[in-house]
């Protein structure tokens, strides 16, 4: 029997309509806030950084800050 682990963190790249999963996982953690994201929730992200945000909030603040 496979046995998924629940809170397991995914890798991804992000690209500009979407990402690609790199290693299997259920969320993804803020690089701002540290919040746990679901991947079926994972909105904002950015693609220079490869990076993602919880809320639109936080994206901007993190995108606009030098």
């Amino acid at each position: 029997m496979l046995m998924f682990n629940r809170s397991q963190p995914a890798r991804l790249h992000y690209m500009a309509n979407g990402f690609r999963v790199l290693s299997q996982g259920d969320h993804v953690v803020c690089a701002v806030s540290g919040e746990k994201i679901p991947l079926d929730t994972l909105r904002y992200w950015s693609v220079a950084k490869q990076q993602p945000y919880a809320t639109p909030q936080i994206a901007t603040r993190a995108l606009t800050a030098r």
